[in-house]
């Protein structure tokens, strides 16, 4: 049995020179594999059933069904697809709201490649990864959303120690900085993060 060299990748998006030009940064990373593009939600959400592809990169905004609505549904096929919400807004509620219908990320399409390619990465091995520009209060409104990457089923509320480590964990801070700021032993910061990624549902 031979492992997966690439990761598997399939975009959509409803502007065309934007998805080509996507597809063709993306293509040049050794570690990815572009397998398909869809112009519209319902078109991703076929293709997602019929190739499984590791991540699914979509924007928010485009005609018939939207990526939100398509996030949702793959969300719900119980298949080990991971979603990238992909907008030109930084809106905070609309954000939100695609992490709330099951999106492990979130970047603007003003990102650089290197953060779309690291955004990539990082949700296939199954963490979370939010743009570098999101901002506090978007980090206050994730952990007080019915959203959470470590929500586990029946526990909607999180302590206040749990809800400010999610919170700098949203700033990308490092579990030593975590500890700094909070005045926790770094070891127990690490216990407190890996008991939250083994309590995501």
């Amino acid at each position: 049995m031979t492992l997966k060299s690439k990761i598997s990748v399939l975009i959509a998006d409803d502007h065309a020179i934007y998805l080509d030009g996507l597809e063709t940064l993306l293509s040049k990373d050794e570690e990815i594999e572009i397998i398909g593009t869809a112009s519209e939600g319902a078109r991703l959400i076929q293709l997602t059933k019929q190739l499984v592809p590791d991540v699914v990169l979509t924007d928010i905004k485009m005609p018939g069904v939207d990526g939100i609505d398509a996030i949702r549904e793959i969300s719900a096929l119980r298949i080990p697809t991971a979603c990238i919400a992909l907008s030109t807004f930084d809106t905070d509620s609309l954000i939100v709201e695609a992490l709330e219908a099951g999106a492990m990320g979130y970047i603007t399409k003003n990102a650089q490649r290197g953060e779309i390619i690291e955004a990539i990465k990082t949700v296939n091995v199954n963490q979370p990864y939010y743009c570098r520009t999101t901002s506090l209060k978007l980090a206050r409104q994730i952990a007080k959303s019915n959203f959470n990457p470590f929500k586990t089923e029946g526990s909607p509320s999180f302590n206040d120690t749990e809800k400010e480590i999610i919170r700098l964990i949203c700033q990308e801070n490092t579990s030593e900085e975590i500890s700094k700021h909070i005045h926790m032993a770094k070891r127990t910061v690490q216990g407190n993060r890996a008991n939250l990624r083994k309590s995501r549902c």
